[in-house]
């Protein structure tokens, strides 16, 4: 800058600054890197990514959010795009890679807009009327599910887990899936925390299963305790089963053995007195918050009474849910009516662990996954996948809406948004075009990570979308256009929906910057850029030499 002739200094030296049609560029650039890293993962022949992170830790993904999420982006514009991912994980737990390779075609046609001298506020205003227009052509296309139809709630936790590893064990998964989302429902809401994951390598995923009930990750305190209980009374302590200790120094004088005996006896006469408060409260089985002291576990045994002690506390909450008990402060209050009941309690052996299964409870509004898988890298993804599936069930479920996938909605959308194009007067009308013709990238990328010609598949989608099938999409594995809500290839209305908006969003975001400044400490790149300027964005942490993705 520069003030009657003389050189103004207002930023501090160091700092690099962009402007203009490269900063644009740059951000633009930086932006399709990272839609481009994630876009061969995407539908059910995508491949996974290895990421090693820079304390050799593995993860093999295919799912957009965590591949996002472990890579090390640098750039400040791609990191928008790390943002689309994690939120659209937050908001609908699915379609990530979606709104990510959106985002990135969105911007690659928006670069070819703006060489053609259009103003980025022109573009961004276009997409704003797209994106609500196809809002308004998703909800026409959509179809109602049925809370009670499982066959179709199904398909939708299926079609989710058609893109994962975990495909093979698909079937199992989405009956699981469907199952426990309808065990926790409560006002039409549906909440996950309630359904707890755990993983046990061992077997194969197929023997995963759903626990009407929880499982809890610890074992029975005593052997001399019964391992195993039918129609048990379960009690739930928040107390510690021991000896108070004071909260002083205190000293105790004993000047004869017998004095030594009655201060044991007293110790001994205090435990007895929980222990047969339990007792007589009915309780079969006792899960305490606390600890349990080792002559409460004798009295306990005796007793018939199993316990576990150290229960975490989330567990504790889970525990009440499911088996309708109260959590109990304070031993004087426990009574018949805190108690509450399952099937079977009993204690499991899973390789060298012990678990405690609390299950067949009546009407459990809480209830758990254990996870089976050859090792952990597959017990991993499987979690991932299977978080992805209860989460569009519960979508369903929430909404009651679904729309076709395998590309189809894409491809309705092309179409009624070239129509709406045509009554926009105005240089909109062009960033509208150009909206429709990006999100014809999802079943452009179907086919392509299939192995087919996608131009041909996009040439035969078109004509049947023109001929009223507004269900038609691609199937990869045949390579033929199929009705893809008759074939079960279901996705939530919320995912599409969201997937659109979160990309809309972004591209806006970045199309509107035309000015980059950067600090940089002298001699060092700025932070989020590479050695040289703004072009790049980061490697891997812990690749080594693995060269930039841009």
């Amino acid at each position: 800058m520069q003030l009657g002739g003389q050189p103004v200094i207002i930023l501090r030296e160091g700092t690099e600054r962009t402007r203009g049609r490269d900063a644009q560029r740059n951000n633009i650039q930086a932006a399709i890197a990272v839609a481009d890293a994630v876009r061969s993962a995407l539908g059910p022949r995508g491949m996974d990514k290895l990421l090693v992170d820079s304390l050799g830790d593995v993860v093999i993904t295919n799912d957009g959010a965590t591949i996002l999420d472990e890579i090390d982006v640098q750039h400040p514009a791609a990191k928008m795009l790390v943002q689309v991912a994690k939120v659209q994980d937050q908001e609908v737990g699915d379609g990530t890679t979606t709104s990510v390779i959106v985002a990135g075609e969105l911007l690659k046609k928006a670069e070819k807009l703006l060489d053609q001298k259009i103003h980025p506020t022109v573009i961004v205003s276009g997409f704003k009327l797209a994106s609500d227009k196809a809002g308004e052509i998703l909800k026409k296309i959509a179809n109602k599910i049925d809370p009670e139809d499982e066959k179709h709630l199904i398909a939708v936790a299926q079609t989710s887990l058609n893109s994962k590893s975990t495909g093979s064990a698909k079937n199992i998964l989405a009956e699981i899936a469907v199952k426990a989302a309808k065990s926790v429902i409560e006002e039409g809401k549906v909440d996950l925390d309630l359904i707890s994951v755990t993983q046990k390598q061992g077997k194969a995923l197929q023997n995963s299963e759903l626990i009407k009930g929880v499982v809890v990750d610890k074992e029975v305190v005593n052997s001399r305790m019964p391992n195993s209980l039918e129609n048990p009374k379960i009690a739930l302590l928040d107390i510690a089963l021991e000896i108070k200790k004071t909260e002083f120094d205190a000293k105790i004088r004993i000047s004869d053995a017998s004095m030594m005996d009655a201060f044991l006896d007293q110790e001994q006469n205090m435990i007895k007195n929980m222990t047969n408060k339990i007792k007589d409260s009915g309780a079969t089985v006792i899960f305490c918050q606390k600890g349990i002291d080792d002559l409460a576990q004798h009295f306990l045994a005796k007793d018939r009474i199993m316990a576990a002690r150290r229960v975490k506390k989330s567990d504790m909450e889970k525990l009440a849910k499911a088996t309708g008990a109260k959590i109990v402060n304070n031993i004087k209050d426990l009574s018949a009516e805190d108690l509450g009941t399952s099937g079977i309690v009993e204690e499991v052996q899973i390789g060298d662990e012990k678990l405690i299964y609390v299950k067949e409870c009546p009407n459990p509004k809480s209830v758990s996954i254990v996870l089976r898988g050859g090792t952990k890298y597959v017990t991993d993804e499987a979690e991932r996948a299977l978080h992805d599936a209860l989460c569009v069930v519960r979508d369903v479920l929430e909404d009651g809406w679904a729309v076709a996938g395998a590309g189809s909605p894409e491809i309705e959308l092309h179409k009624g948004l070239k129509a709406y194009a045509g009554k926009i007067k105005g240089r909109e009308q062009m960033a509208v075009d150009a909206f429709a013709d990006a999100v014809e990238i999802i079943p452009k990328t179907l086919a392509e990570n299939a192995g087919l010609d996608a131009i041909n598949i996009l040439v035969e989608l078109r004509a049947a979308h023109d001929k009223g099938e507004k269900n038609a999409g691609i199937d990869v594995i045949s390579g033929k256009t199929v009705d893809a809500f008759e074939e079960g290839i279901i996705e939530p209305l919320r995912v599409k929906r969201q997937a659109l908006l979160s990309a809309n969003e972004a591209a806006q975001l970045i199309l509107r910057i035309d000015d980059v400044i950067a600090s940089k400490s002298m001699g060092e790149a700025p932070p989020g850029m590479p050695p040289g300027g703004m072009g790049g964005m980061g490697g891997m942490g812990g690749m080594g030499g693995m060269p930039p993705m841009m």
